[in-house]
This record gives structure tokens, C-alpha cells and sequence, in this order.
């Protein structure tokens, strides 16, 4: 044997288990197996064949389609699963249509297209009271927010903690309130003579179920510090979406749900059913103390211009996912004292700060409730301005009122 290679050694040893178990009377498995075992190859192929043959190669190959197909199959379900999860029926109806029908599919098709035409026959015209509950900012940690210094008085009388705002949207969710699209409610429309004015819309939504509008009024973190246990900006997390930043007691930055955006856009995720078509919330923003956390009107501030981009990302980011920004004036101040002039001009800053970053809203918060009168001069500027939703946010109990324009 010296002398011979190591492949050669195993042709050998082979040759030597073949003709052993051949003299011995072993059957072909218990060659196999013996083989496999010395040439390392061992439950590797189907009774320990010792190379994996055409029609051994041929079996395992449709075998794999069979399986892939079936994999594609399943993720287009799950893809037609979730619109019908979110109400968009006819949307998933039409997706499934696009679908290749065989003998792996059809009945499944079928099935779930049959199913969504009947969920979507359960909807019905919605025309009750429409809460719309506005959220302050929220705390994560009470320790250190309510630690005894001067904001821990502010904190106590103005602000939820998250756990309490999630406890909120669990109890909204059983009691089986839906998320709408403030825009559901009225719209603004054109006749042919090019008259505008609001059209209440007919509601449609899951029989048994409520509407509810949420939102968050002037999302500046103005007030917030990195200590007090609460998140202070809104970022954008590696996976693009909208998070907040919270400095924990350590003194790390955590990007996570730590207020109101992330919370609800999270608990939508897991609950798609709490959403009507896509709806989401509603956030205002004022400018003169910045936006989203970022200070973005100091020109003398070196990092003012990437605020600016940031704040844009983030505002872009948000529409996308169906969020609404609302105006709440420049200084957020109340708008039942301004002049005409005097509400113009915080109008036009808003605009010129804010708008150009967040883009135009229809929506206005009035800040601290204080609305203008109706009607008055102060009106119809907000309405020749483009602002036909009108949140008064301090009342007391559902209350909806629709004039021609607003």
C-alpha cells in the first residue's frame, strides 16, 4: 500500500466492504450504508447511494419547485391577507385576480376571493358622534419626570405616560373603535360652476364598529429634556421608519416607541384592524420653537440646514405612511386674540418656516382651543387660506359642526 494516494486508499476500502459484504451476503442497503460511512458521504443522498443518480437528481429537483412554488404561493396569500386585514377588499379581490390559477391555487383563490366579497358586504353608513381624542406628549419613565424639580409640576397636570397610552389604544381597540381619515367625514367639493364648498360623505365602515380621530398637538419636544424620561426629537431608525429618540437612565440614546407616533404606528402593525384603508394619525406642528425636536430657524446655527433636511425626511416619511400634518400656528398662541393682521402674519411664518418643510395642510389645530369666531374676519382669512378642518381640541364632548366651507 505505500506509496498510494488517499483516494486510491478509499477506492480500495470500498472495493474491500463491496466484496466482503458480497461474500458475506449483505443486501445492497447495508452496502450502501457501509460505503457512504467510509467514503464520508453518509445520509447525503437518498439509502445512502453513494452519488446521487438522474432519477434520484430528477425527484429532488421537482421536489424543490414544487416547494418554491408553494412558498410564492403562501406569501402571495399573506400579501392579499393583509390588505383584507387593513379593509381594502376590493383591493385584494383584485390582487388575487392577478394570480395564476392551478391545481396548487385555484381553490384557495377562490375561496379567499369569496370571503372578502362577503366581509366587504358588512359594511355599513356611519352617521353617529366621532371622537377626537388629542394626546400631549408622553412619559416613558415617571421616576425621573416627576423627580421634584420645576417641570415635574408641568408634567404631572399636562402629560400620559406611554404605558397609560397604550392601555388607551388596547381599550379603543376591544370596544371596537376604527381609525379613520378625518377626510372621511366631509370634503370639499367643486360643482360645475366652480362653487367649493364642504359635502358631508357617506361613512362607510365594518358593521359593529365606531370611528374614532387621534392625534398629538404641537410636536416640538420644546419642553422635553434628555433627562426628564421622555423622548425629545423624532428620528428615522436604520429601517427607514419614524421612531422616537429617549435617553435612558444610563445615558444611552435609544431610537424606539417611546411617544406618540411610534406607539400608534406600532400597535397598527400588530392590530391592522384597528386602521381603516391605511388611516393613521394626526400631528400639528407650530415652528417658533422648532420642529420635531430640531431647532430649525437659528441661521447662525451650523447645523440648522441639516435640521431643516432632517425635519423634511421625517415629514415626508409620515405622509407617506398616511399621517396628517397639521398647522398650529407659528407661535402657538391663541388665535381668538389676533388681529386679522396679527393672524396673518403668524399664518404666512408658519408657512415659511414649517409648510416649506412639512408641506401645506388643510387641517388647523386651534392652540388651547381658543378658536376664532364664526363668523368672523379671522374665519374667513383661515378659509381663503386653505385651512377647511377646524380642530377646536378643548371640548368636552363629540361635537361636529359643518359650515359651507369649513
Amino acid at each position: 500500500m505505500r506509496g498510494r494516494s488517499k483516494a486510491g486508499r478509499i477506492v480500495l476500502i470500498g472495493i474491500a466492504l463491496m466484496l466482503s459484504a458480497a461474500a458475506g451476503g449483505c443486501s445492497r442497503r447495508i452496502i450502501n450504508y457501509q460505503v457512504a460511512e467510509s467514503i464520508g458521504t453518509l445520509g447525503k443522498y437518498d439509502n445512502n447511494e453513494p452519488v446521487e443518480t438522474p432519477r434520484m437528481r430528477e425527484e429532488r429537483e421537482q421536489a424543490e419547485a414544487l416547494k418554491k412554488a408553494e412558498d410564492e404561493f403562501a406569501e402571495q396569500m399573506a400579501q392579499a391577507d393583509k390588505l383584507a386585514d387593513g379593509y381594502f377588499y376590493d383591493e385584494a379581490v383584485a390582487y388575487l385576480e392577478t394570480l395564476e390559477k392551478n391545481e396548487l391555487t385555484t381553490d384557495s383563490i377562490e375561496a379567499a376571493m369569496e370571503d372578502y366579497k362577503s366581509r366587504s358586504g358588512k359594511f355599513r353608513t356611519y352617521d353617529g358622534k366621532i371622537p377626537h381624542i388629542c394626546f400631549p406628549a408622553l412619559i416613558e419613565d415617571t421616576d425621573r419626570a416627576f423627580d421634584g424639580d420645576e417641570a415635574s409640576y408641568t408634567y404631572s397636570g399636562t402629560m400620559l405616560t406611554t404605558t397609560e397610552f397604550k392601555g388607551i389604544l388596547q381599550q379603543l381597540y376591544d370596544n371596537d373603535y376604527l381609525l379613520i381619515d378625518i377626510h372621511d367625514i366631509a370634503k370639499i367639493e367643486t360643482d360645475g360652476r366652480g362653487i367649493s364648498t364642504m359635502e358631508m360623505q357617506k361613512l362607510r365602515i365594518p358593521e359593529g364598529k365606531k370611528p374614532v380621530i387621534l392625534s398629538q398637538d404641537n410636536v416640538n419636544y420644546s419642553m422635553a429634556k434628555a433627562g426628564d424620561g421622555m423622548a425629545t426629537k423624532l428620528v428615522l431608525d436604520g429601517d427607514g421608519k419614524v421612531k422616537a429618540l429617549y435617553t435612558d437612565p444610563d445615558g444611552h440614546d435609544l431610537k424606539g416607541d417611546y411617544d406618540f407616533v411610534p406607539i400608534l404606528e406600532s400597535f397598527i402593525d400588530e392590530h391592522p384592524d384597528f386602521s381603516l384603508k391605511g388611516a393613521r394619525g394626526i400631528i400639528s406642528v407650530s415652528a417658533s420653537e422648532g420642529l420635531f425636536g430640531y431647532s430649525i430657524k437659528d441661521t447662525m446655527l451650523d447645523s440648522a440646514e441639516e435640521n431643516q433636511q432632517t425635519v423634511k425626511a421625517i415629514a415626508d416619511k409620515l405622509k407617506a405612511d398616511g399621517w396628517y400634518i397639521a398647522c398650529a400656528g407659528y407661535n402657538h398662541a391663541y388665535m381668538n386674540e389676533m388681529t386679522v393682521d396679527a393672524l396673518r402674519s403668524d399664518i404666512e411664518n408658519w408657512e415659511k418656516e414649517a409648510g416649506t418643510l412639512v408641506g401645506a395642510s388643510d387641517i388647523l389645530f386651534y392652540p388651547y382651543g381658543a378658536e376664532v369666531g364664526y363668523p368672523s374676519d379671522q374665519l374667513k382669512y383661515l378659509l381663503d387660506t386653505g385651512f377647511c378642518y377646524l380642530c377646536g381640541l378643548w371640548g368636552d364632548t363629540d361635537f361636529r359642526e359643518m359650515g359651507d366651507r369649513y
